[in-house]
């Protein structure tokens, strides 16, 4: 008898998986289990503190820590070697905080003195109707949504489904509560939902600093680079506004989140627009990188 294949939470029914991948995935899903029931032992500010010096010494030895200082030395030539050892050094004391804080998204988010907004100008733009809101890997990106419920929003979340189902359980329901409107996979299903909710008045969130060859190139520290227009061509289509996003990180696991309102010309040609607001919103991440350089994920591959 054909052993019955039970449908996951999107309704699909996989191929079962070949046994090197299924025990491949279950020793990651115990190392995340183990490390999550660790550090929440401890307050969520220690937690952070540790993971972030252990990552600090470890990360180095990893061959992405060389491609960070590649990365680095194309975008900030001026730069000594010194220099772009050290930001990429604090790069990954960063992203280790930030590893550490996920775990502990709930203890962080229910802090609210843990958090300072910029969000003024954002809130009277946006009115009651739908936005778009773009974010980047920085400061602590995980906690992003916050300035969306500091508006009174309910953010929709859009995020790259792992393939690791069980991981994928563990990060979802950490990450789920603070997106009462909904946390998406990517997917071509999930743009139409996108745009029919963001011209129903929903406000949609999502990374956008990320490499995407189907997109288009533009400049970006000086050289040609990778970009969606994924969440551009959504927000041209709706008519919303597009909202480019930051959160700043401050001493003891605290962040400042700041967002602005992207100014682009508009033409009436759809493609066309969705590349002006992509280069607008990369300018100013870029900005917003050389304000912060060690709070970036210098690790991607973002470069033509």
């Amino acid at each position: 008898m054909a052993r019955r294949q039970i449908n996951g939470p999107d309704g699909d029914a996989p191929a079962r998986l070949p046994l090197l991948l299924r025990l491949r995935h279950a020793s990651e899903w115990a190392g995340l289990s183990a490390v999550l029931a660790l550090f929440r032992l401890l307050p969520p500010t220690v937690a952070a503190r540790v993971m972030g010096k252990a990552w600090r010494m470890l990360a180095p030895f990893n061959k992405r820590h060389e491609r960070a200082l590649k990365n680095l030395e194309r975008a900030l030539p001026d730069l000594t070697a010194p220099q772009r050892e050290r930001i990429a050094r604090d790069m990954w004391e960063n992203l280790g905080r930030i590893a550490a804080e996920t775990l502990q998204l709930d203890r962080i988010v229910a802090d609210p003195t843990r958090f300072e907004y910029d969000l003024d100008d954002v809130k009277k733009v946006v009115g009651d109707g739908g936005a778009v809101v773009v974010s980047m890997h920085a400061g602590n990106w995980e906690v992003t949504a916050m300035g969306a419920l500091a508006c009174d929003w309910e953010p929709v979340g859009v995020y790259k489904k792992l393939s690791n189902r069980r991981t994928e359980s563990i990060l979802y329901g950490l990450r789920s509560r603070l997106y009462p409107g909904g946390l998406l996979p990517k997917g071509h299903d999930t743009a139409r939902r996108l745009l029919a909710m963001t011209r129903g008045g929903g406000r949609i969130a999502m990374l956008a600093d990320l490499q995407d060859r189907r997109g288009t190139v533009l400049p970006f520290f000086g050289n040609d680079a990778y970009a969606t227009l994924f969440p551009a061509s959504i927000a041209c289509a709706a008519r919303v506004p597009m909202i480019a996003c930051r959160v700043v990180r401050l001493p003891e696991s605290r962040f400042r989140i700041e967002a602005r309102v992207l100014e682009f010309e508009r033409t009436g040609d759809r493609k066309r627009d969705a590349e002006n607001a992509t280069r607008a919103y990369h300018a100013l991440f870029e900005t917003w990188i050389r304000e912060h350089p060690s709070q970036w994920m210098w690790i991607t591959r973002k470069w033509a």
